[in-house]
């Protein structure tokens, strides 16, 4: 793989991020062409935008994962500064997160921390989080291959052909990938320890389901089980 160290960022780089995250969850390139053109979408190659949105959706969808987890009393920072870093930095942080959760539980038994506002938010609406989440997965998947077809990106074989040489060659790719690799092997691992969060009888369904990417994790949050 090719690319800036990440020390050596290049300018090109950061344009691009700023311009993707100007078209989060396809908001302004959808009011622009419902004809709102308060503020102009920047055009990316579909690819990109596709890849970047459902990498930031499928982050959205963890953090009622992360609220609900039955091991995050291990974890002695703020659940809203992680989930915030790995919204809007990179989900490497979960790293550190994952395996802190595995230490011994504290010999005080005192109660898990209260939740804060943002984590209390996130559980109670967690179904509307699902369904935010999995829409703009497959709208980010749907723009990848067919929109943005005035702008001579080619069908979705040139398509497929750019998303190639993008995730060899680019830095923002490469690192999306890393993103859906762990977001892989954490929605199984934490889902499958938080199992007794979901409904009796949708138990068996989501532990099935749980491997399958974005799947799991939606299921999950329509199954989860309302607190008192």
């Amino acid at each position: 793989m090719q690319g800036d160290p990440v020390w050596a960022i290049s300018q090109a780089t950061i344009s691009d991020l700023i311009c993707l995250s100007l078209n989060f969850f396809f908001i302004l390139p959808l009011l622009n062409s419902a004809g709102v053109h308060l503020l102009e979408s920047p055009v990316l190659h579909p690819m990109a935008e596709g890849l970047f949105n459902f990498v930031i959706a499928w982050t959205l969808l963890f953090a009622p994962l992360l609220y609900t987890d039955s091991r995050r009393d291990r974890y002695k920072g703020s659940l809203d500064v992680l989930w915030g870093c790995q919204m809007f930095l990179t989900n490497t942080f979960l790293i550190p997160y994952m395996a802190i959760r595995l230490n011994d539980p504290d010999t005080d038994r005192s109660p898990p921390p209260q939740r804060s506002q943002l984590g209390s938010a996130m559980v109670k609406g967690a179904p509307v989080v699902g369904a935010i989440g999995a829409l703009v997965c497959v709208l980010s998947i749907v723009w990848a291959l067919v929109c943005r077809g005035d702008a001579a990106f080619g069908g979705i074989v040139e398509r497929c052909q750019y998303a190639q040489s993008y995730v060899l060659s680019e830095r923002l790719a490469y690192a999306f990938l890393w993103d859906i690799l762990l977001y892989s092997i954490f929605q199984p691992w934490l889902i499958g320890d938080n199992i007794q969060n979901v409904k009796a009888d949708a138990a068996d369904f989501v532990n099935v389901v749980r491997f399958v990417p974005v799947v799991g994790i939606v299921a999950y949050l329509f199954c989860l089980e309302k607190e008192d």
